[in-house]
């Protein structure tokens, strides 16, 4: 594990494994080094990229200096970049893939772009996320009430039923979810405003190398509806689906995808 220094002074941890181009991997919510679908993908990788894993601020080793923009996190992701050598591909999964949009709209130096199901709201396949959604997560976080804050996410943000969601509450990995809680605001404010159920615009023009959006054949309609409609708007995006694979997508499923676009 080394850092790099973020431009507002934040301390980003990350860790570097592999050979090859540089490859930087975007963790989706409550997510980091060691509690990420992003560790196991990172040793699939490093075969043939020298790849990036790294903790988004507030999460793991690094830091959180406040208050929070995504433009901070963007400058974050930028960092890695220089570290990497001033360019890289980049790969995000889930909220981390709409960071790494928005990573590439602002001009960051990215030469190929892969996201996996970003969590857009597009149609009425779902409720939408309601309006008042972020106003009542950041009371319940002011109130110290870390829990109700991960169940609102899980139920609100994400779409699980309440039987699963009390089920979670049980599980050993709910103590580390509520360590993170503090985090959920950020990932809401990169995608809130694509999950009210209305067709995506387009909203990220400067998003112009090639980029691939990936979904699993087994996740929900509402997700691959949005990642259909995120290839659309793209202007040099394709469109791929994994067969059996849902959000909480397989290493070994994803990663020989991930290397033959990234490759070519």
């Amino acid at each position: 594990m080394t850092t790099t220094t973020s431009a507002d002074g934040t301390q980003i941890a990350y860790t570097r494994a592999g050979s090859g181009p540089a490859l930087v991997l975007v963790d989706g919510a409550m997510c980091y080094r060691g509690s990420s679908p992003n560790d196991a993908l990172a040793k699939e990788l490093a075969t043939h990229f020298t790849v990036y894993t790294y903790d988004r601020r507030g999460r793991g080793e690094s830091g959180d200096t406040g208050p929070y923009t995504v433009e901070r996190e963007v400058e974050d992701v930028a960092a890695l970049i220089k570290e990497a050598g001033g360019e890289a591909f980049l790969f995000g999964i889930s909220s981390g893939a709409a960071l790494a949009l928005e990573a590439v709209n602002q001009g960051l130096p990215v030469t190929k772009l892969a996201l996996y199901e970003p969590p857009f709201v597009v149609d009425s396949s779902r409720p939408r996320v309601p309006a008042d959604y972020a106003t009542r997560l950041d009371q319940a976080l002011k109130e110290g009430k870390r829990g109700k804050a991960v169940k609102m996410f899980m139920t609100e943000g994400v779409g699980l039923s309440g039987a699963t969601v009390a089920m979670m509450r049980i599980m050993p990995f709910w103590a580390k979810l509520k360590r993170v809680a503090h985090t959920i605001p950020y990932d809401t404010a990169l995608v809130i405003e694509h999950q009210a159920g209305e067709p995506l615009p387009a909203a990220w023009p400067e998003v112009k190398v090639p980029a691939l959006a990936i979904d699993g054949g087994r996740s929900p309609d509402w997700m691959r509806n949005g990642v259909a409609s995120l290839a659309k708007v793209l202007p040099s995006a394709e469109y791929r689906t994994l067969p059996d694979q849902t959000h909480i997508v397989k290493a070994p499923a994803l990663a020989p995808v991930l290397k033959e676009f990234f490759l070519s």
